[in-house]
């Protein structure tokens, strides 16, 4: 990726799909080049939280909602230390940011961070198109001197895919950290970063339990180094099928029966390590809006997504594992994907989706509480 900070509200745009299509509109963010997936996200709040979600690394994020940036960015909000996105596209761009914690305009923080993005084009076009078509490689080309439209379609075509990328270690915290309980600390857990949400810690804190936060490369005996009552995976980006270090580092866990709890990526390696496949999904799923039932409790919850693979299991019927027997828990009521999965006889579940979101909505917070009750049920 090529940028430059300067200016570019009247500077020229374009974004190539590796079909062909074409959108031109205007510069916003930095100015310059950048590659990735081209993703829609239907969320219409928490821009910020999906900016700095480790999870959107090398990817192109649409935004369906038309209007984006009236609240401006603050320094609270962000899931961490940076914008992952690869590059970022709306349709109408606020042009003053209003919010009483707002630091500066989106736009600033976009060209701060070096994100290309594009303004000005018909989202709902796009948006529809990637439904129709599926997720796809993308380029975006900005500045005075773009090249030809053959030029451009060629580099995004040379670009690499998601399937087949591995990129947790990419994103994920190079030396461990830990953050501490909230209050009487109850527990401890060894979290592994696959490429961990800010909030995501703090949601387990606010319950008691020390979190130790680990890198994507850390071994079972790292893990069991910290004397953990449980151990959580994290979401993070790329293809579950390339995570062969986490699938043997989880199933170690799973050997051993410590409590343990998997959200996005985190269900997809529970999902290999119990032996079923994962697929790539067409379009995924992402945004804040997405109807997900719990097939434990029948009820129907609203979630935060953000995934573009899924879990091979079947939703019909228990399933005999090397661990025991382990059902779908959850399920995505627009498609029917796989959006949990359960041990019957070892303490151990997980869910596609956040229930830490941020930005909302707040439906499935109750699995953390899940989570320290499972603790709980192994200290007894």
């Amino acid at each position: 990726m090529t940028t430059s900070t300067r200016g570019a509200a009247k500077v020229p745009a374009v974004l190539v799909l590796e079909d062909g299509r074409i959108f031109r509109g205007r510069a916003y963010g930095a100015v310059g080049v950048t590659f990735g997936e081209a993703v829609f996200s239907t969320g219409m709040t928490g821009y910020q939280e999906t900016l700095t979600d480790p999870s959107y690394h090398r990817q192109v994020v649409v935004m369906t909602a038309p209007h984006v940036g009236n609240t401006g960015v603050n320094d609270e909000d962000p899931e961490s230390k940076q914008i992952w996105v690869a590059g970022y596209v709306v349709r109408d761009p606020a042009r003053v940011p209003s919010n009483w914690r707002a630091k500066r305009s989106l736009d600033e923080e976009l060209r701060r961070q070096g994100v290309v993005g594009i303004s000005g084009i018909d989202t709902r076009a796009l948006t529809r198109h990637l439904r129709e078509l599926g997720a796809m490689r993308v380029g975006i080309f900005s500045g005075n001197a773009l090249p030809d439209e053959g030029t451009m379609l060629a580099e995004v075509r040379q670009a690499p895919e998601m399937k087949g990328a591995d990129l947790s270690a990419e994103v994920a915290t190079k030396e461990a950290y830990v953050v501490p309980a909230i209050g009487e600390k109850k527990f401890t857990v060894a979290a592994v970063d696959l490429g961990i949400k800010g909030m995501t810690p703090h949601r387990m804190a606010e319950r008691g339990i020390e979190v130790h936060v680990l890198p994507a490369t850390a071994t079972a005996d790292d893990v069991y180094a910290v004397n953990p009552d449980g151990v959580f995976f994290s979401n993070g980006p790329g293809d579950p099928a390339t995570a062969d270090h986490p699938v043997s580092v989880m199933q170690a866990v799973l050997e051993r029966g410590t409590p343990l709890f998997g959200i996005c990526f985190g269900n997809q390696i529970l999902g290999r390590a119990l032996g079923f496949g994962t697929y790539k999904l067409k379009y995924g799923h992402r945004g804040i809006n997405q109807p997900v039932q719990d097939r434990t409790t029948g009820k129907v919850e609203v979630t935060a997504h953000n995934h573009g693979f899924a879990v091979d299991a079947p939703t019909d019927k228990v399933s005999e594992t090397p661990y025991g027997r382990a059902e779908v828990s959850h399920v995505c009521l627009n498609d029917n994907v796989v959006e949990g999965l359960h041990l019957l006889d070892k303490p151990a579940f997980s869910v596609q989706y956040h229930p830490e979101a941020a930005a909302g909505p707040h439906d499935a917070a109750y699995l953390f509480d899940r989570f320290v009750s499972l603790m709980e049920g192994q200290r007894a």
